[in-house]
């Protein structure tokens, strides 16, 4: 399917690895420039020379942290008239809630509520005056299935999701779409760091605790960053602009409920 999407331009925010790469490899593929952030220099660069060789489309490398001041402003001086955004960023380390404090729920509001905000802020203004754009944010299933551990990542992604709700209806008209994505238990480092933790505590291998977790999931497995990527693709393509406010999961139906 052509996207519709060819010649336009794209932030994707964390996107060196993970889901991140996931969606700005999908996007490319579809003929978008990309916008590539990371802290890593090496492996961000790493990661643009893959794209630009696989997808023959400009990307740009903004070595930046995206949850600083500097960094969003590093992004936005990067593509100011971007028409899609990808907010993306690491979550909170898996953490028992007796184990917060200020400093580490400020950093975890700070990082994923507060972050994709202003980058939505910043942007927004520019897609609705020229009647086009897309965001996506990428934020967690625990949004619907909260996880212990997880409290503080899913208050915050939680917030982010009922803070664009409203203004995902407010620009609509002008085919401006605002949408969660909301990923299970995907190949991604992040889930690495977790079986990791989780094998530490449990005493088993981390290969047994993989398969526990794969088990657990009525697909068998855990996603790719490539599947992630296409259906983050299609909510930025011309197709979806009927699709707004929406929070579609992706966890190979692990969430038991019907809605």
């Amino acid at each position: 399917m052509d996207l519709g999407i060819a010649g336009r331009t794209a932030i994707v925010c964390a996107s060196s690895a993970g889901l991140g790469r996931g969606c700005a490899e999908a996007l490319a593929h579809a003929g978008v420039r990309i916008v590539l952030n990371g802290r890593d220099a090496a492996k961000l660069e790493a990661t643009a020379d893959a794209i630009r060789r696989r997808s023959d489309v400009e990307v740009i490398a903004v070595v930046a942290d995206v949850g600083t001041d500097e960094g969003r402003a590093a992004l936005i001086a990067a593509a100011p008239d971007a028409d899609i955004l990808v907010n993306n960023n690491a979550g909170p380390p898996l953490r028992p809630f007796e184990a917060l404090d200020a400093d580490k729920i400020r950093a975890g509001l700070e990082s994923n509520l507060v972050t994709p905000t202003l980058l939505i802020h910043a942007l927004l203004p520019g897609m609705v005056e020229r009647g086009f754009g897309r965001i996506v944010n990428i934020t967690s299933g625990s949004v619907k299935m909260p996880l212990p551990g997880l409290d503080l990542s899913s208050g915050a992604r939680a917030g982010l999701t009922g803070l664009v709700a409203g203004v995902a209806r407010s620009v609509a008209h002008a085919n401006v779409t605002i949408n969660n994505l909301l990923p299970g238990s995907f190949d991604t480092d992040r889930i690495a760091s977790i079986v990791a933790q989780a094998a530490e505590k449990s005493g088993a291998s981390e290969a047994e605790e993989r398969a526990k977790r794969e088990a657990s999931i009525p697909a068998k497995r855990l996603g790719t960053p490539a599947e992630f990527g296409a259906a983050c693709a299609f909510l930025c393509s011309a197709q979806a602009g009927y699709i707004t406010g929406q929070s579609l999961l992706i966890d190979g139906g692990s969430f038991p409920g019907i809605l």
